[in-house]
């Protein structure tokens, strides 16, 4: 199947697709970004995901062109596209970016009149499933997370390239997810995923302090503790945490709950995904089923 792209209400295959070489986005990366996978074509949690899309733009001054409704018809509408390929089924991935548009080669936002937005849709693609049932390798990466005070990790921003780095660092060590730490030193979270870990049945992630993306799906996994008879808290993480964790997991919108059962050459538990994860797993689809209704 063919990826469909959408560039300003023009929608083509992608390898049509054109953003102007003098787009903020593309010179400088000014933009943010939101990923939302679809559940029976129903885009899932989609509302929280707009409002840190707001957010995100906030923080940078850019002015959204839509409200949620607007997105959403934009969404709609390329996903319609790429729905009349006749092997098109199933549920998919979709993209949606918002840059500061074309402009002259300088950094005052008045130089963008008007944002560009590009929404990509295409096949969702899941996961093996061994990989939620046998679990996942990690890699504690040198890399450092961004310093809130420079590039703040709660926007969340076209400029991947801290998150790239990392990723390309686990990639190498042939680990699914490279996990970042802060300039505290501190357990930050995953390139493209959030961290949880599990000690005596408490499952602990890291504040949003320690410098990282309030993940859509790290906050929905907070609120199934009392569901799953879990406590689950925030609170600081250090690399001995996660080494010497009964239990660890990633979270993410495209991957749901991923078990980590080894770190670099440590073995994560007993290296199996352990009960709580497996609970949290089996909560998450009920909640998501009752959700979808």
């Amino acid at each position: 199947m063919t990826t469909i792209i959408n560039v300003n209400g023009r929608i083509t295959p992608a390898r049509d697709a054109v953003v102007p070489a003098l787009d903020h986005g593309f010179l400088y990366g000014e933009g943010v970004y939101e990923v939302v996978r679809t559940y029976h074509h129903k885009p899932f949690l989609f509302d929280r995901h707009m409002a840190r899309l707001r957010r995100s733009a906030a923080s940078i001054s850019l002015v959204l062109p839509y409200d949620d409704d607007g997105f959403a018809a934009r969404i709609r509408e390329t996903a319609d596209v790429f729905f009349r390929q006749p092997d098109a089924t199933g549920d998919v991935y979709v993209r949606l970016l918002v840059t500061r548009g074309v402009g002259e080669i300088n950094y005052n936002p008045a130089a963008c009149p008007t944002p560009t937005v590009v929404v990509i849709v295409k096949a969702f693609t899941p996961l093996d499933d061994e990989a939620y049932s046998k679990g996942v390798r990690a890699a504690l990466v040198p890399v450092m997370r961004n310093h809130p005070d420079s590039v703040s990790p709660l926007i969340k921003s076209n400029n991947l390239l801290n998150n790239a780095l990392a990723a390309q660092e686990a990639y190498r060590r042939g680990a699914f997810e490279g996990i970042m730490r802060n300039y505290r030193n501190e357990i930050s979270e995953g390139s493209i995923s959030n961290i949880f870990v599990i000690k005596n049945r408490v499952v602990s992630t890291p504040p949003i302090d320690a410098g990282l993306l309030a993940g859509i799906t790290r906050g929905f996994v907070l609120e199934l503790g009392p569901l799953a008879g879990v406590e689950i808290r925030e609170a600081t993480l250090h690399d001995q945490d996660l080494l010497n964790a009964d239990e660890a997991f990633l979270t993410s919108s495209t991957q749901e709950i991923v078990p980590i059962v080894q770190v670099d050459h440590h073995q994560v538990g007993d290296g199996r995904p352990g009960p709580v994860t497996r609970s949290l797993q089996a909560t998450y689809r009920t909640r998501l089923r009752e959700i979808l209704g």
